[in-house]
């Protein structure tokens, strides 16, 4: 059986090291495989949802591409899994060369999980 992690996106905060020490160990403890969600922009529906964390300096929400490919020049072999990149709103183009060249600067390490929507 494989095992994977959810990378948590809202209450990790933004300090690289405290990033870097979870992924790290993430991989250490045996994952096979890390998934980071998408949210370009926060649904407006749930701004005012009790559950609802804003999108703030405090309470980032990591882009999975940059993330990703900053996370490729520490890990060795930790899968990375896009779950699910919004693609109505990137450009296609774009995100297909973003994927290729994490997946080529990983080792073929990367999957990308595509949706179309929140």
């Amino acid at each position: 059986m494989d095992f994977g992690i959810s990378f948590p996106q809202t209450q990790i905060g933004n300090d690289p090291v405290v990033i870097r020490n979870f992924v790290e160990t993430a991989e250490e403890l045996g994952f096979e495989r890390l998934t980071l969600v998408d949210h370009i922009l926060g649904a407006r529906e749930a701004k005012d949802a009790p559950w609802a964390v804003h999108y703030t300096i405090e309470y980032g929400f990591h882009e999975p591409m940059t993330l990703f490919a900053w996370i490729a020049g520490f890990t060795k072999t930790i899968r990375l899994v896009t779950a699910n990149v919004v693609l109505p709103q990137r450009q296609t183009e774009l995100v297909a060369k973003q994927a290729a060249e994490i997946d080529i600067l990983t080792g073929g390490r990367l999957d990308l999980g595509i949706g179309v929507g929140w």
